[in-house]
């Protein structure tokens, strides 16, 4: 029996980001009787706690997973699977100041998904963006394997530390639901859009996601989008609120869970539109392939290696406006692109797999 301790996530069952999803769905593809997950979750969001999940065993840390405690969160977690584990799954890198302590008295396996290259994102302070650049050099030098999520970090790993990788991705066949056209009709009707009269994006409102360009470029287009996402979190989204609120074919939607309203937004949309420049391989553009619909990301080597190229892309405001008024036939053969794409490299049952392989 194989004992396996999954650490660095807010926990399961998954309701945060993308790291949640992943643990959700590797332990739920499962099958083998030679494997045992332990899973470090946060108590802080399970007031409700579980003994097990899916088959795994749970563990809390009274810790936040986010901000400053993570940190000591991880470090923590990083102790407490070591009695219990044959190999250590860690997600992130923020506990990874450790690792060279750790080392002095502990030889277990470590695989270590570093994530996106979360030290250049704009969100980040000097400081911040030094002490994440220096946790992912320890992730890297004191690993067992690493894990990167896309091509883009793959070689990035791979010229700044000479070091190999293990490329997995993520899943995204999770998002699919059986809902009958008639449900989705009567979901679109709430939000008083038609099926394909609408272009439709969702994600955390920061600039590196070049939400600006996007409601920009829709503002000169006239085209009707539907933009759901954390529009209060921060200056930059309450001024673009501000600024597009009244726009009558720009609706800007208040982050929306549920999982089945989603799945209508994205299966009858004209396109997705993704505008992220930061990280790898993006859970939203993955689930997003999965509903045969043309995607229009933001042209950055980490979109393109996701999407092989097949995608249309944009670079600013005139670019994208210029990709919503391609043909008919371009639009169709790119949803065909991204569909096959994603039932090849992106379903759960395969990445689960890969990371089976590793440990």
């Amino acid at each position: 029996m194989k004992k396996i301790s999954i650490i660095g996530t807010v926990g399961v069952p998954a309701n945060y980001g993308g790291f949640e999803s992943l643990v959700e769905n590797i332990i739920g593809e499962n099958a083998s009787s030679d494997i045992s997950y332990t899973i470090y979750c946060s108590s802080k969001n399970y007031p409700n706690k579980l003994d097990t999940y899916k088959g795994a065993t749970l563990k809390y840390i009274s810790l936040d997973a986010n901000g400053v405690q993570s940190i000591v969160y991880d470090i923590i977690s990083l102790i407490k699977a070591t009695r219990k584990s044959d190999t250590i799954v860690i997600l992130g890198v923020s506990g990874c100041i450790f690792l060279p302590i750790y080392r002095l008295f502990s030889k277990k396996r470590l695989v270590i998904n570093i994530d996106g290259l979360e030290h250049k994102r704009e969100k980040w302070g000097k400081w911040a963006k030094h002490f994440l650049k220096y946790s992912e050099k320890m992730a890297v030098k004191y690993a067992d394997v690493i894990i990167t999520d896309n091509k883009g970090i793959q070689d990035y790993v791979k010229e700044e530390y000479s070091k190999d990788s293990a490329l997995i991705a993520y899943g995204g066949d999770h998002v699919l639901q059986n809902l009958s056209d008639n449900e989705c009709l009567s979901i679109l009707g709430k939000y008083n859009i038609e099926k394909n009269n609408y272009y439709f994006s969702v994600c955390r409102i920061e600039p590196e996601n070049n939400v600006h360009i996007t409601l920009e470029a829709f503002d000169k287009s006239k085209d009707k989008i539907i933009f759901v996402g954390n529009w209060n979190r921060s200056i930059y989204g309450q001024e673009l609120y501000n600024k597009y609120k009244d726009s009558k074919n720009i609706a800007l939607l208040n982050p929306i869970y549920d999982l089945k309203t989603l799945y209508a937004l994205r299966k009858n949309c004209k396109a997705y539109i993704h505008g992220h420049s930061a990280g790898g391989t993006n859970p939203s553009l993955v689930e997003a392939m999965f509903f045969n619909i043309p995607i229009i990301a933001y042209d950055v080597v980490y979109n393109r290696e996701t999407t092989e190229n097949k995608a249309l892309y944009f670079s600013d405001s005139d670019s994208l406006v210029y990709s919503l008024k391609q043909n008919d036939s371009l639009l169709k053969q790119c949803a065909e692109n991204m569909h096959e794409i994603a039932n090849r490299r992106y379903k759960w049952d395969i990445i689960a797999k890969q990371y089976e392989e590793l440990y």
